[in-house]
Order: structure tokens, then C-alpha cells, then sequence
């Protein structure tokens, strides 16, 4: 029986004292790149989905309520979302900590404004030195050019700004890019580098689920996506992860729940037996890989630079 198959056997009910603080709000699946590894599988044809700007205060309300310390908007393009600005301001105002995570091909004045308040800092990825090579990856030409200008434009505000670096191909060349960024006034302690996830359009073969995540997903985060399913992480997005609904039943119902409980339980187990199990070729994160990295995965995984050890996700194929 699949591990996930478990889950099927959950009580109905729910648990008190879930701990969780941190979330990702996935505002929109539209963006203007088609990017060849997209975990959310998003671009122009993608939808803001079915949440309503109430209904992301909502989410918000309760997860300040909850105790949660900081949230990231992410998509799709999450600037493309009218509200966002908004969101952003309420997010503030209920003291939580907010991460911005864009691919920076066009920001508004009006985002602009509100990535300079306190308490905002600002995430993107980048892929190469060479304008031809990274717009090959986003699929969207001049993307290289509009990136590069506006984290040079993030830098000379001074925005809170960490950049993560995808490793796809041996043409990209990644120390280049690293240096790149440097230059650019990037902190080198902002820079990471991560791999390919076998999620979304980065799936090229089948294969097991648990066997692409990092090993921090079951430890106090939560993604909220654009249709309002809640799932442990951006990238356990499959429907068999599925832990609840805060159109349908709100957040705080969601993180007492016995799926998400049970779920987060089941993950930690799968994640315990990479150390024993000979068929696992495993590799650490650097630097680790707990919601905020600093930055080693895309989106962050995690929100506050707390050493939490290594995260095992599994090498091998489909790699």
C-alpha cells in the first residue's frame, strides 16, 4: 500500500495546538513567463483563481490569529495580482513578516511602494549571465534583461533581496551568474543555488511524490493556493496532499485539522527512513533547507534563518 494511501483511513475530527509560522499565499496562476521547471505549472493562460481579495484577508486575519510569524505571496506572478498591494498592507498590519517572490520582469510603482515599507523583503530567481540562456528557460524574450534591471533597481532602493539560482543545464554556468549578482550589489549571503524539482513542468517522469520533496515540509509550514486548497508545501501540490480548503472551511479548521496532522506525520516518517534506507541516494541542501535557506530552494523554504539541520531530498532519477 502507497503511503499516501493511508490517509484514506484518517477519524474524522480535529486536533488542538498545530504549530505553524509560516505560509505560502499562491495569489494568482497567471504569469507572464512560461519557465521550462515551473513547479505551479502557471503562465499567461493561468487564472488569479477562485479567492477573492476578502477572501485572502480572511486567510490572512486567521493567520495572525493562529500565531503564524510570516507569510509569502507567490504564484504565478503574484504582482500581477490587483490587490497584491493590499494584501501586502493587512499583512503589515496584523505584525506579520511578508516575502515577495517575483520573477521581476515588470513591477508597478504601487508594488514598489510597499516593498520599501518595513517588514517586506523581496525573493526572485535568475538563471544566467547569458540574456539568450535565461530567456530560453522563462520562454519569454528580454525576461533576462527586465530581471537584471529591476534587482538592480531592488538593490538601490534598499529592498530586502535574496536571489535563487536554478541549476538546469552545464550551459548556464552557475558561479558566473553567482558573481553576476555580486556585482549587481546582491549579498553573497543572499545567494543560493538549487536544483531541479520533479513537480509541476519539472516533471519529466513519473515518479514517487514524497521522493521531490526536501524533508522540511512536514515542520510548522503551509501553502495556500489560488483555488483555496491548502497543502503541507508549494511542492507537495498533488491532490493526494490535499489537506483542506479555507474557502470551504476557513484556516484555522485546516491547521487543527486531522488530515493535515496525519499528512505532516506521514511525511515525517517517509523522511526519517532516507537515513536507513539503502534504495534513497540522498544529498544535504546547502546551506539547510527549513523555510527560509537563505536561499538553497524556489519558492523559500522557509522563513527565518534558524539551523535546522540538513533536509534529505532524494538524488537520482528522474534527476
Amino acid at each position: 500500500m502507497s503511503l499516501l494511501q493511508n490517509l484514506d483511513h484518517e477519524e474524522a475530527g480535529a486536533v488542538e495546538g498545530v504549530n505553524t509560522s509560516f505560509i505560502w499565499l499562491e495569489v494568482t496562476g497567471k504569469c507572464q513567463l512560461q519557465c521550462e521547471h515551473c513547479y505551479a505549472d502557471s503562465g499567461p493562460s493561468g487564472s488569479h483563481g477562485r479567492m477573492s481579495e476578502d477572501d485572502w484577508i480572511k486567510v490572512i486575519d486567521d493567520a495572525a490569529n493562529a500565531g503564524v510569524e510570516m507569510v509569502q505571496f507567490i504564484g504565478g506572478e503574484p504582482t500581477l495580482l490587483p490587490a497584491l498591494p493590499s494584501l501586502i498592507r493587512h499583512a503589515l498590519l496584523r505584525e506579520l513578516k511578508v516575502e515577495i517572490f517575483s520573477n521581476l520582469v515588470l513591477i508597478r510603482p504601487e508594488v514598489w511602494e510597499v516593498l520599501m515599507l518595513p517588514g517586506v523583503s523581496l525573493a526572485t530567481s535568475y538563471y544566467s549571465t547569458d540574456g539568450e540562456i535565461h530567456d530560453l528557460v522563462t520562454g519569454r524574450t528580454q525576461s533576462h534583461q527586465k530581471t537584471k534591471s529591476n534587482i538592480a533597481q531592488a538593490v538601490s532602493l534598499g529592498i530586502e533581496l535574496r536571489v535563487g539560482i536554478i541549476d538546469l543545464t552545464d550551459s548556464q554556468d552557475v558561479e558566473a551568474a553567482r558573481q553576476e549578482l555580486i556585482d549587481l550589489g546582491v549579498g553573497e549571503d543572499r545567494i543560493g543555488v538549487d536544483r531541479l524539482r520533479g513537480v509541476g513542468r519539472g516533471l519529466s517522469l513519473p515518479t514517487e511524490p514524497l521522493s521531490q520533496l526536501c524533508g522540511r515540509c512536514a515542520d510548522g509550514v503551509l501553502a495556500v493556493m489560488p483555488d483555496g486548497t491548502a497543502h503541507p508545501c508549494v511542492f507537495s501540490r498533488q491532490e493526494e496532499f490535499t489537506v483542506g480548503n479555507v474557502r470551504e472551511s476557513g484556516l484555522a479548521n485546516v491547521l487543527s485539522g486531522v488530515k493535515l496532522r496525519n499528512t505532516r506525520e506521514l511525511m515525517r516518517d517517509e523522511f526519517e527512513s532516507r537515513d536507513t534506507n539503502p534504495d534513497y541516494e540522498v544529498r544535504d541542501c546547502q546551506p539547510d533547507c527549513h523555510p527560509s535557506c537563505a536561499p538553497s530552494c524556489s519558492p523559500s523554504c522557509s522563513p527565518s534563518c534558524i539551523p535546522m539541520g540538513n533536509c534529505r531530498p532524494v538524488v537520482g532519477p528522474p534527476y
